[in-house]
């Protein structure tokens, strides 16, 4: 899908991107900046910057940058056309019919047409259990105490024990087998079609922005799978979503409850906890935290109490705290999962167990104490042994004291024997320890040694960087550096936009990066570029050689490589005399 470059720069201008960020994080501003913490990965201290005068934002920790289409993408997970649409509409522009290339066109059509028929599947199904068809359906979700207020908000259904129903359905809308196949609701064979879910009370799977995606399905009496999803489709990834997270990501608790279905989440919601998620029949992923880490930074898991459900949880706490969570688990005995608590102890107890919530650290511990017979000194001392294993996962020593210290206390272990414990483990483990950090050194070193490789290209960003941050350093460079003399490609194409737009007085940093949004390597080192801030850069003497040093480093690079492709001897002539002048060269920011 494409928009004129006229329409896109409308859209951006008229979203500030300051009011759209302030939507989504919390910014506070410092001198002619905004910063907040960033919403893509995990940091405790604001490195998030959002600059007015130049419309961008960039995350001095991660690196990530753009302007206030590529925020609302990134954060909502939308296409360009669809994040454009969003901001077109808050901000009254009225889109032109969009163009389209055949394969861009094809693959949007393909992607509208599955919304579609997965929204008239969803109103199929909700149809069948409300009529005589449904009701088997209709009496399971009765009696796990659903009320008809929590079926219509999930737009729970059944699906018929008809083996085509469906399937005739949508041929009858005028869809035909090409696009069909497509939908992961129906099986395409030479012998015939037939649905893929049938005598199944339905669970519609929406994204975050409420439209339906996919579905789950519960057989009614015996039949396997017991649960059944849709397929992998060109609108479904079950690891990059979380049934029920529509409605969690709007409530106003700090925390997510992460729970293990589909009914799990629905009762929780109808109890008033609206911010249960879970996966969708799969383990959890690191997608799946990534994705719950733009709404929150805490979860409770509440995994089913028993085996699986212990074995769920040891999985998917590593994973969280990869990206910065805080993690409690819940304990859910003497039931097994959060419907059956709910049921048997009412809401406010199991808001109580929530408060009461395990430490995830001490949740493993609790778990590896299970597999030992304490009163068997050999294995008390081995499950000794493995915690203070455990607490060396710990790499700074404050925290793994506070945690060497619950321990003591939770266990009744000396303090003092468990750290010298502790410390004599991480001694005997030192060579292993000095070995990751050998190679972690030599790894570090290789890079230095790319980056000093790097150097030209190093150079000229760094000069594209603080002329698109301080027009006023053009006039320090007139007449010794050109667009020609960025001779990295890349760079080249961003500088002539950048001499453009200064000659003409309209240098703007977040339109030139609407050129590259369909380029997510090009958009990303654009992005790079638009961030330094003069002040932490040319405030003294040291830098200002700096600045010095760098014009002559990307004019001496410029010159080599055009006598490295000069076209003739009187061209190198003219090189060789360019190059010789270069000594005498002197750039003053005074």
């Amino acid at each position: 899908m494409r928009y004129s470059e006229e329409v896109i720069e409308e859209v951006r201008m008229k979203n500030d991107i300051v009011d759209v960020i302030s939507g989504y994080l919390k910014l506070q501003k410092k001198g002619s900046n905004y910063f907040g913490l960033c919403p893509f990965h995990n940091e405790k201290s604001p490195s998030f910057s959002v600059s007015p005068a130049k419309q961008m934002y960039y995350c001095f920790g991660c690196g990530v940058g753009g302007n206030v289409i590529t925020f609302v993408m990134e954060y909502e997970n939308y296409s360009f056309s669809e994040a454009l649409k969003v901001l077109a509409d808050r901000s009254g522009v009225k889109l032109p019919a969009a163009e389209y290339s055949k394969e861009a066109r094809e693959q949007e059509d393909l992607r509208s047409a599955l919304l579609e028929i997965n929204k008239l599947a969803a109103g199929y199904f909700y149809y069948q259990l409300k009529n005589a068809q449904g009701e088997a359906g209709y009496r399971y979700l009765r009696d796990r105490q659903l009320s008809d207020e929590t079926i219509v908000r999930f737009g729970l259904g059944y699906s018929n024990k008809t083996s085509d129903d469906l399937y005739r359905y949508l041929r009858g809308k005028g869809y035909d087998d090409g696009i069909l196949k497509h939908t992961g609701l129906v099986t395409i064979e030479e012998r015939g079609a037939h649905d893929k879910f049938w005598n199944r009370v339905m669970f519609p799977i929406m994204d975050v922005n409420n439209r339906v995606i996919g579905f789950g399905g519960r057989v009614m009496g015996a039949g396997e799978p017991k649960y059944l999803n849709s397929p992998e489709t060109k609108l479904f990834d079950k690891s990059r979503n979380l049934y029920g997270l529509n409605y969690a990501r709007l409530s106003r608790e700090k925390y997510i409850l992460i729970c293990e279905g589909y009914m799990d989440v629905i009762a929780m919601h109808q109890a008033g906890f609206t911010n249960a998620v879970a996966s969708l029949g799969t383990a959890f992923t690191t997608q799946h935290a990534q994705l719950l880490k733009r709404y929150t930074d805490k979860v409770v898991l509440t995994y089913d109490s028993d085996g699986a459900g212990v074995k769920a949880a040891l999985r998917a706490i590593p994973i969280l705290k990869e990206v910065g969570m805080s993690i409690r688990v819940l304990n859910m005995q003497p039931y097994k999962d959060p419907d059956e608590f709910i049921k048997n102890l009412g809401a406010e107890a199991f808001r109580q167990r929530i408060e009461e919530a395990r430490n995830s650290f001490l949740f493993e511990i609790d778990v590896l104490k299970k597999g030992f017979k304490m009163d068997d000194p050999e294995q008390k001392t081995e499950f000794y042994n493995q915690v203070a294993r455990k607490l060396l996962e710990f790499p700074e020593a404050l925290e793994r004291d506070n945690y060497l210290e619950a321990v003591s206390r939770e266990y009744f272990i000396n303090y003092e024997d468990l750290k010298r414990l502790v410390n004599r483990l991480g001694a005997s483990l030192g060579p292993v320890l000095s070995a990751s950090r050998g190679e972690e050194e030599g790894s570090i070193k290789g890079q230095r040694k790319k980056e000093k490789e790097d150097g030209v290209k190093q150079s000229q960003r760094l000069l594209l960087t603080w002329l698109i941050e301080n027009p006023i350093l053009f006039d320090k460079i007139e007449g010794v550096v050109t667009p020609d003399d960025f001779i990295e490609e890349l760079y080249q194409k961003v500088a002539r936009m950048v001499f453009d737009g200064h000659a003409a007085g309209t240098l703007n940093p977040a339109e030139i990066l609407n050129h590259f949004i369909n380029d997510e390597d090009q958009y990303r080192a654009v992005a790079g570029l638009f961030h330094a801030s003069l002040k932490e850069s040319l405030d003294n003497e040291e830098q200002k050689k700096a600045f010095s040093e760098t014009i002559l480093k990307v004019k001496k690079n410029s010159l080599d490589y055009a006598s490295r492709h000069a076209a003739g001897i009187e061209e190198l002539q003219r090189i060789i005399k360019e190059q010789a002048a270069l000594k005498d060269l002197h750039i003053s920011l005074d």
